[in-house]
């Protein structure tokens, strides 16, 4: 099914890449977003759906000194969060913390808490760890996965171990397994890569060339979603990985980013520089394949994708699920247009 966007629209002044659901925020539906100018000074910005879900409010407004490649909301304090920036010449990631009051009416300074300054190369991304009120979050560069602990309170972060992938893997990103806090996996050129974080070690790898973004389906415990490049989007199941158990189209050019829904096993979101978001109908496991009511079986064989969000005139790239409305979510093109799109027509039946 192809469609246009009937979402409520938030443009940033410059242009942006990543967008994160404030998952700590248990009274609003709420998102923060960051811009990727390389000559101004960029902004993060603190987004609310407002209460009749009519429209999408700044209610905060934060100077950042450094392009924003990868911004990520604390999941237990909803004034913290960790962002990934360039500088021009190198890269960096530190967690900051939204000052109070604050409001969208003036540029308020941010407070950095810590930097995460153990790292020499291109850093990817940060992973907070998905378990309630743990301190742990892990930053990725090219080369290096680090361990690091948090104290907010002393405004400091310790690195707790740190462990190379090697010369032949460069890697890009990853996802926290929500079902074993000691379970990361990382996205590479040639693989995906499942590490023990009580040795730092591999455990386990899919060999898939390039693979842009994973997500884990948070309700079912051997699921992972993966993006390729050029090859569209696959169901893994953990317990058996030689092939995958469903594959889905992608894009029709570059799959960016995939992320599962928090609540609906079967809905899967995806990106990409098509310029679009597809909203797929997949089976959550091999098992699970002919499961469920005879309408929505034959909907997944005849065409898995629901629909396709297509009011965009740049690539997508950030994506973010909201989990407190899990029927909504929120992407963000590069042209720095943030729109929200509820999925409730498409709501698997309970």
């Amino acid at each position: 099914m192809q469609g246009g966007s009937s979402g409520i629209g938030y443009g940033l002044k410059y242009q942006a890449r990543c967008i994160s659901d404030v998952k700590a925020d248990r009274d609003h539906t709420s998102f923060l977003t960051g811009t990727l100018s390389l000559k101004e000074e960029n902004e993060v910005h603190l987004l609310r759906l407002s209460s009749g879900g009519s429209e999408l409010l700044c209610e905060g407004l934060f100077s950042h000194p450094n392009e924003i490649w990868d911004l990520a909301s604390c999941p237990f304090d909803q004034r913290i969060f960790s962002t990934v920036f360039s500088t021009g010449e190198s890269f960096g990631a530190a967690i900051w913390q939204i000052p109070e009051p604050y409001g969208q009416s003036n540029s308020s300074t941010l407070e950095c808490v810590a930097s995460l300054d153990a790292h020499v190369g291109k850093i990817n991304c940060v992973l907070w760890c998905p378990s309630g009120n743990s301190d742990k979050l892990i930053s990725m560069d090219e080369q290096n996965l680090v361990l690091w602990s948090l104290d907010s309170s002393k405004k400091s972060a310790e690195v707790l171990s740190k462990e190379s992938a090697g010369m032949r893997h460069s890697l890009s990103g990853g996802a926290w397994n929500p079902h074993d806090v000691n379970s990361v996996a990382a996205t590479s050129e040639s693989s995906i890569q499942f590490w023990d974080l009580r040795t730092m070690k591999k455990a386990i790898s899919i060999e898939r060339a390039h693979v842009r973004n994973v997500d884990y389906n948070l309700k079912r415990e051997h699921i992972l979603v993966s993006a390729d490049d050029e090859s569209g989007i696959h169901l893994w199941d953990l317990r058996k990985t030689k092939v995958p158990v469903q594959e889905l189209p992608g894009h029709t050019h570059w799959t960016w980013a995939v992320r599962c829904n928090p609540e609906y096993e079967e809905l899967i979101l995806s990106v990409g520089t098509d310029s679009a978001v597809n909203l797929w109908f997949a089976s959550a496991s091999s098992e699970n394949k002919t499961s469920g009511s005879p309408v929505e079986a034959s909907r997944q064989r005849v065409n898995p994708l629901l629909n396709s969000y297509t009011d965009y005139e740049d690539s997508v790239y950030g994506l973010a699920w909201s989990s407190r409305e899990p029927w909504i979510f929120a992407s963000l093109s590069y042209d720095g247009r943030v729109v929200i799109e509820s999925v409730k027509p498409f709501l698997p039946r309970r």
